[in-house]
């Protein structure tokens, strides 16, 4: 079945009960393969998402090497998946890969093992191990299916997960930086401004990288990420307090020195930045 058909095979399923609701001691075994899938579909529209997944697999058990055992294993990752159950859909939608690398609903397996991992980064704070994760199945998506229906999704998908990394980082290093670490809290900016470019928290971690840098008395390094600020970000709030803060002490927001920020600052003017 096309994944696109999901949601009318679950509408089509709560009209179904195959015969099961009424005889419920009776064993599966004495059911077709349509017929315990169809029960799966009926559970997974009442939004009994553990029963759902249970009759799919009991068709994978049954079954194993019929059609419907194939649809099963991949409704039986939409299922857990709705339950919020992301191991045991990630289980089933990797299982779906190694069985059915080539098939059509491939594209939605990869898609739905790689949401296993990105719908559990709802916070700054978690651990940054799934985002990494999700990164990289989202990216399988992107590359290995991109003329599918989920590419678009993925990307944006991806970009969050992305921007979410660089989150992380200006957080610790704001910690740092509150606590007078300025060389940590450096290291960390660093990380936004060479690695994280393309997220919404560089112009933030230029300016961080002006605050802690004029801390330490290190005025080229601070000057120089402020012409940085002032080129890509010259109407963000955070360029207009880093140019106080270093019209503040007689500075410019210029370039100056041979340092990483210089190197940057070049391929800034070269276009071959952001």
């Amino acid at each position: 079945m096309g994944t696109r058909l999901l949601l009318s095979a679950i509408a089509l399923g709560a009209l179904v009960s195959c015969g099961l609701s009424d005889a419920p001691t009776v064993p599966l075994e004495n059911f077709t393969a349509k017929e315990i899938y169809d029960r799966g579909e009926f559970e997974l529209s009442r939004q009994q998402t553990e029963d759902a997944a249970r009759y799919f697999g009991e068709v994978e058990r049954l079954y194993p090497y019929s059609e419907w055992a194939k649809r099963s294993l991949i409704m039986q990752a939409f299922a857990f998946h709705q339950g919020s159950d992301y191991a045991n859909s990630r289980s089933a939608a990797q299982r779906y890969l190694d069985f059915y690398p080539a098939d059509s609903d491939a594209a939605y397996a990869q898609y739905l093992l790689a949401l296993s991992y990105y719908d559990q980064i709802d916070e700054v704070g978690r651990d940054q191990g799934l985002t990494f994760q999700a990164l990289q199945s989202l990216r399988i998506v992107i590359e290995r299916y991109p003329e599918s229906e989920y590419a678009e999704t993925a990307i944006l998908k991806f970009d969050l997960a992305f921007d979410h990394l660089a989150g992380k980082e200006m957080e610790i290093g704001r910690y740092y930086l509150k606590k007078g670490h300025y060389g940590a809290a450096i290291n960390r900016f660093r990380a936004v401004v060479e690695d994280f470019q393309t997220t919404s928290h560089t112009a933030e971690a230029l300016h961080r990288l002006v605050e802690s840098y004029l801390a330490l008395g290190l005025d080229a390094e601070a000057q120089t990420a402020g012409a940085i600020l002032g080129h890509n970000y010259q109407g963000t709030e955070w360029y207009q307090d880093s140019f106080s803060l270093l019209k503040g002490q007689g500075l410019q927001a210029r370039s100056i020195g041979d340092n990483w920020l210089s190197a940057i600052y070049r391929q800034v003017l070269k276009g071959e930045w952001l």
